[in-house]
């Protein structure tokens, strides 16, 4: 897809934003700002109809006036075709799913935008590879958004850099374009493999440094764990035909060191809160929002597995969030693992 095909001009296109989480709910307003038609999109009618009479999101961001010509609809039962950009904000568990819901209702050859960092828990796939087999008959234009982006920040007009990932990068520019302003500055890449897995991986490697303060550690611990939590990363999407450079970027490095030493990050407050005595099964729901890693962590070691890849900070987060292993006792098996070149 370029910038030249008709369905995709430098025309201002009209926007669905598919989830009215905190994410969705910046990226909505941040489009908005730049003076694009926008539709921010909620699962609850309820949550709809109260974003419309009172401008606020009742669940996210509270402190956000929404923007007077911010349009609202709910993704369940909205009419898709007129759009030609559709921003897809879910979490991860229910990517799938959601996806084939509006795929009835997407035109062809329709602009998909994945802000989701995961990956689809039963099939271990990238999200990207799943919008292009749920939508394959409809051929959309398929990309990612990733980079250390804290809705919170975004949706104060802080400035903050992302990457946009495409296998076209043509239609990875055409999104550069549109969304790139003064406090939103967006990268494009086109190895889009290792822009999703960095994303994913992340918020496992935060899950840890978050148990690591919950412990009372300090500024070494938490540097060890980004640190090697990048070589796992990295190591994981060599063996999955990324590029290894990608993770010294923003989506890598980047969005590893943001998510796991922001106060904003859901997943570095899980982490913290487990290793204080909160059961991973009640984490979220303390925390109000989704901590993608608990997700995230399960599938992405199953995956390294098969492909016979050592992740031992992974496989630690796993097995406290699985089987209830003390989180001092994957401190003390991490630190006595056998000694190794800092490469391995």
């Amino acid at each position: 897809m370029t910038r030249d095909d008709a369905s995709f001009t430098s025309a201002t296109p009209r926007v669905a934003v598919v989830g009215a989480g905190s994410w969705g709910t910046a990226f909505a307003t941040h489009l908005v700002s730049r003076g694009i038609p926008t539709v921010l999109m909620a699962r609850r009618a309820e949550q709809m109809d109260y974003m419309r009479r009172h401008r606020h999101n009742p669940d996210y961001l509270d402190f956000l006036t929404l923007p007077a010509t911010l349009e609202y609809a709910t993704y369940p039962k909205a009419d898709l075709s007129p759009f030609r950009l559709v921003v897809i904000a879910v979490p991860s568990k229910a990517f799938k799913q959601i996806l084939a819901s509006l795929g009835p209702r997407l035109s062809p050859g329709v602009g998909v935008l994945s802000l989701t960092k995961g990956i689809e828990p039963e099939s271990r796939a990238r999200l990207s590879t799943v919008i292009q087999e749920v939508l394959a008959s409809i051929a959309p234009a398929v990309a990612v958004l990733s980079g250390p982006n804290q809705a919170e920040e975004v949706a104060l007009g802080q400035p903050t850099a992302s990457v946009i990932a495409s296998s076209d990068i043509d239609y990875a520019r055409y999104l550069q374009e549109l969304i790139s302003d003064e406090v939103l500055r967006a990268y494009v890449n086109a190895d889009i493999a290792g822009v999703e897995l960095a994303g994913a991986v992340k918020n496992i490697v935060a899950l840890a440094t978050g148990m690591s303060d919950g412990l009372g550690y300090g500024d070494n611990a938490r540097a060890a764990l980004i640190t090697r939590g990048l070589a796992e990363m990295t190591r994981l999407g060599r063996a999955l035909g990324a590029k290894p450079q990608t993770f010294a970027g923003l989506a890598g490095l980047g969005d590893l060191v943001g998510t796991c030493t922001s106060h904003h990050s859901r997943n570095r407050l899980a982490g913290d809160l487990i290793a204080r005595g909160y059961s991973p099964a009640v984490v979220e729901e303390e925390i109000g929002m989704i901590a993608e890693g608990l997700t995230t962590a399960p599938p992405i070691l199953a995956l390294a597995a098969e492909l016979g890849i050592d992740l031992p900070i992974t496989e630690n987060v796993v097995a406290v969030i699985r089987q209830g292993k003390d989180v001092r006792s994957c401190v003390h098996d991490l630190m006595s693992r056998e000694p190794r070149q800092e490469d391995a």
